[in-house]
């Protein structure tokens, strides 16, 4: 086995940076734009008086951000090449995003939006994949593009069910050529800006079955739907709102994918979206151990470096070694996901992602550690990563729900096609 990077894809890495140097730095250092990274990132991002969203001028930003990567071909990386893509596999896009958290916080890689010159594309990726060929004309390319009159939040959680999508209240009934939909959405994610949000609502069976739950493309004008508020988080700006639909009457044509078959989607969107989320905590996590490492070498308190005590070493020590095994089983975990099918290996899905956002958070509260009261403050970045992705080791899946799946495929409760040779 070859663990080395194919020259192709190491290669493409040096070309990223070299965009980032020349196209995206001079932005962001451009009318004072560093206030959206500096100490004063959460104030600046957050639009205070409009329920806590994010401002327009730093949305702003990123969509300027974005376009220059689209210009220069590397935002739709991950998209098909008949898309203006360049059909970035599973494993590549592991390895740029890990690549690219680890360069800290900048407008090159901004996670807290999911915001990156190579575009994580999500509800483009599922459009693609679920949407009919009306739907993909309609809808594919300003999805590409980060068209928000194209974009669509997810409207999966419910309030009193939260990780439990089968049990799902909201439901929705035929009548005619229409759906009739009645429930309660939150933590919907996008919802200030987006023109539709993709509601999951049970259309038959009974609860806690995985088949009678089905997508709904709700344009955000409809009537009966209105959003109740926005959810206020550990770390703002929050895009998240809570959605109520009342007698919301929308076309069969509105459904994404096959009617009864909506948890499909979801779990598409789990499965795909972990595993690159896992190598973004990675990389984030090697920036905290990197900086931590930089500043002990250079701090000299008592006459000597605290690069010398093993106090400070031994912490360091074990955060390295756990981002190389995690890094080598992301990879694999990546490769296998590209070779054998994207739910041949969800359990090692599962541990990839739970382990790293639980790695990410304490390599950020050491680096906060190893800085002393500079490390607390905003000045540094570690109090914003530790915020960040602490929200996600719950949002893409509790840990608790992710060791329950993981536990699911080990004691034989559920089943998975298992690759070759494993």
């Amino acid at each position: 086995m070859n663990f080395d990077l194919p020259e192709q894809l190491a290669n493409y890495l040096k070309e990223l940076d070299d965009f980032i140097e020349k196209e995206i730095k001079p932005l962001e250092q451009k009318d004072d734009n560093m206030r959206f990274f500096d100490h004063r990132r959460e104030y600046e991002r957050t639009d205070w008086e409009k329920g806590g969203v994010p401002k327009k001028e730093w949305e702003d930003l990123l969509g300027k951000a974005r376009a220059l990567a689209d210009k220069a071909g590397h935002f739709r990386y991950a998209m098909p090449k008949e898309y203006g893509g360049k059909d970035g596999s599973i494993l590549s896009m592991a390895i740029i995003r890990d690549h690219l958290a680890a360069k800290g916080l900048g407008l090159h890689n901004d996670l807290q939006n999911e915001h990156s010159i190579v575009g994580n594309s999500v509800g483009a990726l599922l459009m693609l994949a679920y949407g009919n060929d009306a739907q993909k004309a309609a809808f594919l390319e300003g999805l590409i593009k980060g068209d928000a009159s194209k974009a669509f939040a997810f409207g999966i959680t419910e309030p009193a069910h939260g990780s439990d999508a089968t049990h799902m209240e909201t439901n929705a009934v035929k009548d005619g050529n229409y759906w009739i939909i009645n429930g309660t959405k939150t933590w919907n994610t996008g919802i200030h800006v987006a023109a539709y949000d993709l509601i999951f609502a049970r259309t038959s069976g009974k609860a806690g079955d995985g088949y009678g739950i089905t997508a709904f493309l709700v344009p955000m004008k409809s009537k009966g739907l209105k959003i109740e508020e926005y959810l206020w988080t550990f770390n703002m700006p929050s895009d998240h709102g809570t959605v109520s639909l009342k007698e919301v009457r929308v076309p069969n044509s509105a459904i994404l994918g096959e009617e009864g078959k909506g948890l499909a989607i979801v779990q598409h969107f789990f499965n795909e979206n972990r595993i690159r989320q896992a190598a973004s905590s990675l990389g984030a996590a090697q920036y905290c151990i990197n900086e931590a490492v930089k500043y002990a070498t250079e701090r000299k308190p008592f006459g000597k470096p605290l690069s010398t005590n093993q106090g400070i070493q031994f912490p360091l020590v074990e955060l390295q070694t756990q981002c190389e095994m995690l890094r080598a089983f992301i990879r694999q975990t990546a490769w296998q996901m590209d070779t054998y099918g994207a739910f041949s290996v969800s359990d090692k899905v599962s541990m990839c992602n739970y382990w790293s956002n639980r790695l990410c958070c304490e390599a950020a509260d050491r680096a906060m550690q190893v800085h002393g009261g500079m490390g607390y403050s905003r000045h540094k970045p570690f109090e914003h990563i530790y915020r960040h992705h602490r929200r996600y080791r719950i949002t893409e899946g509790t840990e608790e729900i992710q060791m329950r799946r993981v536990a699911g495929y080990m004691f034989g409760f559920m089943k998975q096609r298992k690759p070759k040779g494993m």
